[in-house]
């Protein structure tokens, strides 16, 4: 008997109508005999509203969070009301969720007297869209005759307390697991779980950062031993580029989790970077599957790169980031600096995307997000205030309207010829690289372009991921 963990994002979950789709492939792989875990982000949107709702609460906006209260309620009731039958399961759905908006007006009112919302409090607000889907999937599955129950991810997930990026305490979070959903499993009960969201030793709720709710699957399909992890969207795949930039783009039929890592790092929105984490020790295979196209067998992410016609499988890409460059002659030999910048940048709140340096050592640079590249800059210039006194860093420039193109491919390492293919590409097309950045590992190559020309990049490198490359 297999043990299969399946994710359903938003907008799987999104409508009645998504919700139908879920129970139907949620029944047949329990007919065919597999043991299954179901874990649920919050319907489409919700996580937005509840966001802008503790906005509202602490600007004084009471009617405004009052009101997005009441659309929750209202768009909750009518998915129970069509997805269930009158009765008590119905009933106590409708008062679970009920408690959980009322409890919500509580907070985002406790905000408004305090004038601002705190993470702890942000995250108790933000959990209640995965916990009010969780309920009326559970019914919705309860409804059909498969045995569901609903469970708050905060029972399993034991995390330390950094709200809004909260990360598991590993050895108490897979005990729990094992402990308490196993038994489950074995008396033929699908458990529906929350993603996203997890709590603190002290029960309080925390979230595990915005797209989450991939993670949480992997860490239940690992704590499980699950055979599969299936991550069910609304695309058929993990695609060979960015659909919106370039119409050919195509499903991938597989890849590895190296190669899968790297394109949810550089900008492919259909999985969460860490969701490959937990399960990469275990080599537990993972599906991605399209919950409004369940006869497409969608994407296999396995530990093994398969070879494909092509070297370069995929090109993705990131938009609004900043490049920071810090240079100067007397930066040669003098040892710390990069650490010392890197370190202030983290400070500052900038996670690093890409580096870059010159052999000659006097200048590096690196990529940001623009909302953080001012105080990025601020934090370096002032850890390295007496090495620019004294004009061994002569400056710390910011370039704006960039974006950072990435191919990504196994088949790259031990293939000659792969960059310079590339670069030509880029030559041929009139882009200027800014600066490059490639890993030993060779299974990709990021650099930087100006923004105005990312969807030409795009496209003329997508042409490689789509023909056999001969190098």
């Amino acid at each position: 008997m297999r043990t299969v963990t399946m994710k359903f994002g938003g907008t799987s979950v999104g409508s009645p109508e998504a919700i139908g789709n879920l129970v139907g492939i949620v029944g047949d792989a329990v007919r065919s005999g597999d043991r299954v875990i179901v874990v649920v982000s919050a319907m489409s949107g919700v996580t937005d509203q509840l966001i802008n709702s503790v906005r509202a609460a602490a600007e004084g906006r009471r009617w405004d969070y009052l009101h997005t209260s009441q659309k929750l309620r209202d768009r909750h009731d009518e998915a129970l009301n069509m997805l269930t039958q009158p009765g008590s399961d119905r009933e106590n759905t409708r008062a679970e969720i009920a408690a959980m908006l009322d409890q919500h007006v509580e907070l985002c009112s406790a905000v408004t007297i305090l004038g601002e919302a705190t993470p702890r409090i942000t995250d108790a607000v933000v959990s209640f869209g995965e916990r009010m889907s969780s309920r009326i999937v559970a019914a919705a599955l309860n409804r059909q005759k498969i045995k569901a129950r609903a469970f708050d991810a905060g029972e399993f997930i034991i995390t330390d307390d950094r709200f809004g990026s909260a990360s598991p305490i590993w050895e108490e979070t897979h005990q729990r697991i094992r402990a308490r959903l196993l038994p489950l499993l074995e008396q033929g009960i699908v458990p529906v779980i929350t993603g996203f969201i997890g709590a603190t030793c002290k029960g309080q709720p925390t979230t595990l950062g915005r797209g989450g709710s991939d993670y949480s699957g992997a860490i239940f399909a690992a704590a499980t031993d699950s055979d599969e992890l299936i991550i069910w969207t609304d695309v058929d795949g993990v695609m060979t580029t960015d659909p919106r930039i370039d119409r050919r783009a195509r499903v991938l039929p597989t890849v590895s989790y190296q190669e899968v890592g790297e394109l949810a790092f550089y900008g492919a929105k259909v999985l969460h970077p860490k969701t490959v984490q937990p399960i990469l020790n275990k080599g537990i295979p993972m599906r991605v599957r399209n919950t409004f196209n369940p006869s497409h067998p969608g994407t296999l992410i396995t530990a093994a790169s398969h070879p494909s016609a092509t070297i370069i499988k995929a090109v993705t890409s990131v938009n609004n980031v900043s490049l920071l460059t810090v240079s100067g002659k007397g930066m040669i030999g003098v040892p710390g600096i990069a650490g010392r910048t890197f370190l202030a940048a983290a400070r500052a709140g900038a996670n690093i995307l890409m580096i870059s340096q010159a052999s000659s050592e006097q200048n590096f640079c690196f990529v940001v997000l623009n909302n953080n590249a001012d105080d990025a800059k601020r934090a370096i210039e002032s850890e390295l205030a007496a090495e620019i006194a004294r004009d061994d860093v002569d400056t710390v420039d910011v370039m704006d309207g960039v974006s950072i193109v990435t191919v990504v491919g196994s088949g790259m390492r031990g293939t000659p010829g792969v960059a310079g293919r590339v670069f030509t590409v880029m030559g041929d097309n009139r882009i200027n690289v800014i600066a490059i950045a490639q890993g030993a590992s060779e299974c990709s190559i990021s650099f930087v372009v100006e923004s105005a020309k990312l969807q030409r990049a795009v496209i003329a490198l997508h042409d490689l991921a789509l023909e056999a490359v001969a190098v």
